[in-house]
C-alpha cells in the first residue's frame, strides 16, 4: 500500500496538493486528526477496494495541540514496519504573507499570535521544523503555478514511491531564486550563453537550436562529465542512506537556456544508467533573460 501524508506551511498549497494527489488516482482525506492516522492506516489495509491502496492524508497545524501526536503515529507505523512517505510543502514567508492578503482567508494561529499573520508563520514554522526535516519529499511552492505544483506532484507521485530513490532533475534560474528543496545545486552560467545570440534568444534548452549550440563547446561537455562523475558516486550514497527523492537543481542566469540543457543532458544519463528520474523546468517559460 502507498500512504503519504501531506503536511506544510498554511498557504503553501496542501489543498491543491491533495486535489492533484486524487486526479493521479490517491484516495485522499483532508485535516485528519493525528491520533487516527494509524488507525485508518489500518483500516486502509485491510479494506478489499483496490482504491484503498493508493491513500494520500492532509495534518496540519488545524489540528491544534494534538498535531504533537503525530510524531507518535508516524514511529507506531515505523515499529511495526507500516510504510508510508512524508510530504511536506513549503514556501517564503512574504509569499505566504501576500497568499493570504490575496485571499483574505484567516491563518490558523492568528488567534494565539496577537492577530499577527507574520508571526503566525513564523510560529507555525517553528512547529513544523521537525516534520520538514522527516519528510521524504519537499516542494517548495513559491515560484510555483497550481499548473506546476500539479506538474511537480505528478512526476513525483506516478511512479510507485516505495520502488527506491527517485531522483529529480531540476533546471532553474538564479534571478528566480534558488530552489529551496534542492540537495545539490550546479551552476552552469559559467557556460557559453545563447542569450546573446539573436536568432537562439527567443528559444530554449528544449529545442535542438539552443541544445545543440550550448553542447558544442568544450566547457559544456567538460562539465557536463564531471557533473555526470560526482553524481555517479554520489547516488549509491543516497541510495544506502535510505533517502526517497533526491532533487539536483542546475542553474542559469533565466532558467531558459543552459540550465535546461545540462539538466536535460544530466536526465538522460540519470536514466540510462537504469535508476528512476525525472526532469523538470521551473522557469522555462517565465518572462526575460
Amino acid at each position: 500500500m502507498e500512504f503519504i501524508m501531506i503536511t506544510g506551511l498554511s498557504g503553501a498549497g496542501k489543498s491543491v496538493a491533495m486535489k492533484n494527489m486524487e486526479d493521479i488516482g490517491y484516495y485522499c482525506v483532508d485535516n485528519i486528526p493525528p491520533a487516527l492516522i494509524s488507525v485508518f492506516y489500518e483500516l486502509c489495509e485491510k479494506s478489499s477496494d483496490s482504491k484503498m491502496k493508493k491513500v494520500a492524508i492532509v495534518t496540519d497545524i488545524r489540528a491544534g495541540d494534538s498535531f504533537e501526536s503525530l510524531f507518535d503515529e508516524t514511529d507506531k507505523l515505523s515499529s511495526q514496519q507500516k510504510h508510508y512517505k512524508i510530504l511536506f510543502l513549503d514556501a517564503k514567508d512574504d509569499i505566504l504573507l501576500k497568499r493570504f492578503s490575496e485571499t483574505r482567508r484567516k491563518h490558523p494561529l492568528t488567534d494565539v499570535c496577537s492577530g499577527s499573520v507574520e508571526k503566525a508563520i513564523q510560529l507555525e514554522r517553528e512547529l513544523l521544523s521537525r516534520v520538514r526535516a522527516k519528510a521524504d519529499f519537499i516542494i517548495d511552492t513559491s515560484s510555483l503555478s497550481n499548473a506546476q505544483l500539479k506538474e511537480r506532484i505528478s512526476i513525483t507521485f506516478l511512479e510507485n514511491t516505495s520502488h527506491g530513490m527517485t531522483v529529480t532533475c531540476m533546471s532553474f534560474g538564479f534571478k528566480h531564486g534558488i530552489p529551496a528543496e534542492a540537495d545539490l545545486v550546479f551552476d552552469v552560467r559559467c557556460l557559453p550563453n545563447p542569450y546573446y545570440i539573436p536568432e537562439l534568444k527567443k528559444h530554449t534548452g528544449l529545442e535542438d537550436c539552443v541544445f545543440n549550440y550550448v553542447m558544442q563547446f568544450e566547457q559544456s561537455k567538460g562539465f557536463a562529465e564531471r557533473m555526470f562523475s560526482l553524481i555517479d558516486y554520489s547516488l549509491p550514497l543516497y541510495l544506502a542512506e535510505g533517502k526517497s527523492q533526491l532533487v539536483i537543481a542546475v542553474g542559469c542566469t533565466g532558467g531558459k537556456h543552459r540550465s535546461v540543457t545540462l539538466a536535460r543532458v544530466l536526465h538522460k544519463h540519470i536514466t540510462e544508467s537504469g535508476q528512476n528520474a525525472a526532469v523538470y523546468h521551473r522557469d522555462v517559460n517565465k518572462a526575460g533573460k
